[in-house]
Order: structure tokens, then sequence, then C-alpha cells
């Protein structure tokens, strides 16, 4: 394999070269290369990789589906609806229908990235594609392509009856992304009230990560259903696989005032440098929602801290926290943009704003 000095990747005339290499395995790297060079020369980069998706070896073509996904197409797609060659929706969409399952699962990932509702019918039919991966994938993508939000949550509600633990698990955290309609669909926003249902149905699934992610929702959406769970997660007596649902758990077991969870919460938040917990983090931000003096006084010593990175670390975690003794830091660090990142410093003010009382 050709790759630029030291290992950093081919340049764009190297990997445009390689593309046509007669080994399948250098087409392939030089397809993933050629992403690296989207944001500068867009259109050199997208023409070849929508010829590679005809390449006759599935590495290849998957390689290429996935380097267009990455290079952000959106763009390109949405410019070139008229069939130039900057138009990747109509290559992308007759790989849906690849002999190779891998390659199938790429294009479905870059025609979610691209969100182009011509997708919206070929993408549905590959929710019931018999790879499960390529399922996965398909739904995630039809959340973004289909224009229909009945249709969207008809195949959410489907796919989290999915014989694939995965597939459900994605449907549910897609239900998160789609939101409940009424207003933007920001992580974390109310999810539709049939997905609620049956995520609290699920809570008693065997499969550990569908009954974390069904708490993590309950408890989003204001049921009271799965809160057992959250804090068993906080004291490490249910694990998942899920990082994520892992960080989410943790944290809301402050934002839903769950005592229970504290020592679980402690250990976590301060068990020191050699047992460092990996999701120490969101422990803190959870005891100091819980009013815990320790957390608290952490990250408004930590608004001060050496370095820029530390102080708005502390910054997010004051906002998550929607720790009110932070406010007169954070107003003084307003306008400021060497103390601390200047957009998380307003999304903090604002979820202190946010509060009930202040309402």
């Amino acid at each position: 394999m050709r790759l630029g000095r030291g290992g950093l990747g081919r340049s764009l005339a190297a990997a445009l070269r390689d593309l046509e290499d007669p080994e399948p395995i250098v087409r392939a790297a030089a397809a993933t290369d050629l992403a690296r060079h989207a944001a500068v020369h867009l259109e050199k980069v997208v023409e070849p990789l929508v010829k590679a998706l005809a390449d006759d070896y599935p590495t290849v073509r998957a390689a290429a589906a996935m380097a267009l996904a990455d290079c952000g197409a959106k763009e390109g797609a949405s410019e070139g609806s008229g069939g130039g060659p900057s138009d990747v929706v109509e290559p992308l969409l007759e790989r849906i229908s690849d002999d190779d399952a891998r390659v199938r699962q790429q294009a479905l990932t870059a025609l979610g990235e691209i969100g182009d509702g011509r997708a919206s019918e070929l993408v549905a039919e590959a929710l019931t594609d018999e790879a499960p991966a390529v399922r996965f994938q398909a739904v995630i993508a039809y959340v973004r392509v289909c224009p229909h939000r009945d249709r969207v949550v008809e195949a959410l509600l489907a796919a989290s009856n999915d014989e694939d633990p995965l597939v459900c698990h994605i449907a549910l955290r897609m239900a998160e992304e789609l939101g409940s309609g009424a207003g933007d669909n920001v992580k974390g926003a109310a999810v539709d009230p049939e997905l609620v249902d049956r995520a609290v149905a699920l809570l008693d699934h065997d499969s550990d990560i569908l009954r974390v992610v069904g708490a993590i929702i309950a408890g989003r959406s204001g049921r009271d259903e799965g809160r057992d769970i959250l804090v068993a997660v906080a004291l490490g007596q249910l694990v998942t696989s899920e990082a994520d649902d892992e960080f989410a758990a943790i944290e809301l077991c402050g934002q839903l005032g769950l005592v229970d969870a504290l020592p679980g919460l402690e250990r976590r938040a301060f068990a020191g440098l050699l047992n460092r917990d990996r999701f120490a983090w969101p422990a803190r931000v959870a005891l100091a929602a819980l009013e815990h003096p320790q957390a608290i006084a952490w990250i408004l010593k930590e608004l001060d801290a050496w370095t820029y990175a530390r102080r708005t670390v502390a910054v997010a975690a004051a906002g998550r926290a929607r720790l009110e003794q932070a406010r007169p830091q954070l107003e003084a660090m307003r306008g400021k943009s060497s103390r601390a990142d200047q957009d998380a410093i307003r999304e903090a003010l604002a979820s202190l704003d946010a509060q009930p009382d202040r309402a």
C-alpha cells in the first residue's frame, strides 16, 4: 500500500492515481484517503469515488461509499440533483441492492449522511434486509431521509421489535434524534409518545443494552419507570456495552434527583488517579446536580484552572449540572475568548436561565 510521508495518507494526486491501481486493496485504501481532501477539493474527489462505486471488488465499492459519507457529500448531492458529476445519490441507491452486505451497509451510511429524500423508498426496503448490520444502518438513514414523520415512527416501532438487540437499540436512539415533533430535534428532546411506551416495554427485556436505553428514554421523557435501572448503572450493578448510554444514565441520576445513586456516583467521581473511573466527569456533574458539596467545589475550582481546556470542561459541567453558584464566574468569563469557549459559556448560562424557578 502506498502511503504519504510518515504514513499519514496519500496526497490528492497519489490517491487519484492509486484509485486506478490493479490491486483492489490499493484502490480501497486510495478511496479512503480521498475523503481527506474533500474539504478543499470536493469536485475532484466526488466523481472518482462515484466511479469506484461500480468497481468489480466489493471492498473497493464499500470503501468508496464510506468515503462519500466521510467527505460530507451533502452539499454536492443537493446541488447536483440535475444529474451532474457531484450527484452521488442515484449511484449510492444502486448499491443498496449490492450483493455484498458491507457495500449495502456503507451505501446506507452515506445516504443517511446526505439526507436526500429521493432515497426514502429504497432505504425503507433495506429496513428488512437479511443482514442485521444493514438493517441497523437503514434505521439511521431512514430517519434522515424520509419526509413523512408518521412513516418514520412506524418504522422505528417495527425496528424496536427486531430480533437483533443492536437494531432495537439504534431504533430507540434514533427516536431521540427524531424527537417529539413539537420542537427542534436535539439530543435529549422529547420522544414520540408511542416510542416512549415502547421504550418502557423494553425495561424487562433480557438484553441489558435495551433495558438501559429504555430507562434513559423513559427518564428523559418524565416517566418514573426505569429509574431503578439508572441507579443500578450508576452503582455498577448493571453494565451496558454502550458507553454513551452509561454516560447518559449516570448523568440522568443527577438530573432526576436519584439519591440512591449517591454511593456509586461518589465512587466513580472521586476514586483517585490510580482507580479513576472513565465516567468520573458525568458522575461529578450528577453529584453537583444533587447538591453534593465536593462536586460543586470541584466545578467552581476548575472554572479558574490554569488551562483553557480544563476551564471549558468546567463550564460545560456547570451548565449541565445547572449550577447556579457558578453564574458569577460564568458571567465574568463571557466575552473573554481567552478564558473559555464562548459557545460553551453561552450554553451554560442559557441552561441556568432555563431553570424552572427562573421562568
